[in-house]
Order: structure tokens, then sequence, then C-alpha cells
């Protein structure tokens, strides 16, 4: 671990890994640039991809840890991380109603959320963003542990987690940019609007740092509460939209590698 690294702020260590999986969304936005379309197929494993990351993080980087904190608490093991989970589940599934939003792939009809006027290219960017929420916090709640002292929690572990979340928002920046460039729009606006839907992260990674730092008690539950929002995005959005376009192997063998990816990563060097 670099020492300069070490020795920040964790809000500051939040921020700094948060930016980083920011980049990556950017990253993957940029595919607009050198490619004007991607095969269905290829969409379709990386969104499957992104799916197994985030399932395997929900579990190794954040519901085992808070499992184990909730350990040394004067309530069953099993409670901060079941209320944590379902609280978050909930919240994002409220979010989901309100928040005016369309998927990739989808017609303007089906916008989920309150109705609104805004442009198409609006709404795909908040379906993005929407997913981005949680795994921002992810991180910032993983740093937020570290500095609580916690054994469970350590600086190598939620640095793999920043990792493994950059990774899987490679194919999420594509998956925003790539379907607008089929509708002509130009590479350059293509590429901001994919790198946009990542901005929340940094904004998310410090507030879950800063409040587990405050009120250190809250910890499992926050940590439970990242991975029920990261697990609702999973089964609600990424798994339905990598299903539906002709090509489910290719989408579940994605999920697996991800799957395998995330783990090891997690396990390894975690």
């Amino acid at each position: 671990m670099i020492d300069w690294f070490k020795d920040l702020h964790p809000i500051t260590q939040a921020f700094l890994a948060t930016c980083f999986t920011w980049f990556m969304t950017a990253l993957g936005a940029a595919v607009v640039f050198p490619v004007r379309d991607l095969s269905r197929r290829v969409l379709d494993g990386m969104l499957g991809f992104a799916a197994g990351v985030m399932i395997a993080a929900s579990y190794w980087s954040l519901l085992a840890p808070a499992i184990e904190m909730s350990e040394m608490m004067s309530v069953p093991a099993w409670l901060p991380a079941v209320v944590g989970f379902l609280v978050g589940a909930f919240f994002l599934r409220l979010v989901d109603r309100i928040l005016p939003h369309l998927h990739p792939g989808m017609v303007a009809t089906d916008a989920e959320g309150i109705k609104t006027s805004w442009h198409r290219t609006t709404l795909l960017v908040l379906a993005i963003t929407l997913h981005n929420f949680p795994e921002g916090l992810a991180v910032g709640v993983a740093f937020g542990a570290v500095a609580a002292g916690l054994p469970s929690a350590t600086l190598a572990g939620a640095v793999v987690l920043a990792l493994g979340i950059g990774i899987q928002n490679l194919p999420e920046g594509t998956a925003v940019s790539m379907p607008l460039r089929r509708e002509n729009i130009s590479p350059l606006r293509c590429f901001w609007y994919g790198q946009l839907s990542g901005i929340v992260e940094p904004v998310a990674g410090v507030l879950g740092a800063a409040l587990v730092i405050i009120a250190r008690p809250i910890l499992p539950y926050a940590l439970a509460f990242a991975a029920g929002a990261m697990i609702f995005v999973v089964i609600e959005e990424l798994v339905p939209e990598s299903q539906t376009g002709g090509h489910s192997h290719a989408a579940t063998l994605g999920a697996i590698l991800g799957f395998a990816v995330m783990m090891t990563l997690d396990v390894a060097l975690g």
C-alpha cells in the first residue's frame, strides 16, 4: 500500500477511491470514440459481469464484515445485517419509484418514476446514476469502517472493494454512452453523458465515510445498507437488462466471471 495514501484522512481516502471509480465509468464511456457500435451480445455480457461483481462485493466486502462487527455488539449478530440489508433495498425501491429514469434499450414510454417531459438522454443518465449511488456509498462506508479501528475492516479490503467497483463501472459507462451513440448523438456528447452518470459516486463515498466515522454504532447497519442497495440494483435492473437481448448465455457467463473476479480480489488481497 502506498504510504502517502495510508496517511490520508479516511474521508479523503474515500473521495480519492470513488474518484477512481468515477474515472473508470468515464473510461467505459470513452469507448464511443473508437467504436460506433457494440454487439448486443457484448453489452449483455458486460452487464452480466457488472452484476456478478456487485453480488460478490455485497457479501465479501459488506455483509460478512457487518456480521463480524455485530458479534461484538449487544444484539444478535444477524440483526444489524438483516435490518441494514432490508432498509437499503427498500430505500432503493423508493428512489426507483420516484426518480424519473429510463434503462438502455427501452423506449421513452417505458420510463420509470414520476412522469416527466425530460429528454430521453437525461433519463438514461439518471438510470445509471441510480446504479452508481450505492456503489459509491459502499466504498465510502468501507473506508469509514477502517477509521473506526475494527479488526474486520482493513484498508486493503476497502481498496479492493474500490478496485472491484471500478472494474464493473467500465461496462456501466459503456452501457450509457453506446445506446446514445446509436441515436446519432456526437461521440463527445455521448462520452459526457456516460461519465456524468458516475459523478454521484464521490458524493456518496464522502457521505458514507463521514456518516460511519461520526456514528460508529451504525457501521454494521451501514455496510448492510449498501449491500441491500447493491443487490436491489442487480436484481431489479442489471440482470433483467442483460437477459432481454437474446444473449442470456453470454450474460450469465459474464455474471459468473464477474463474481469469480471479485471473489478472488477480495479473498486474495482484501
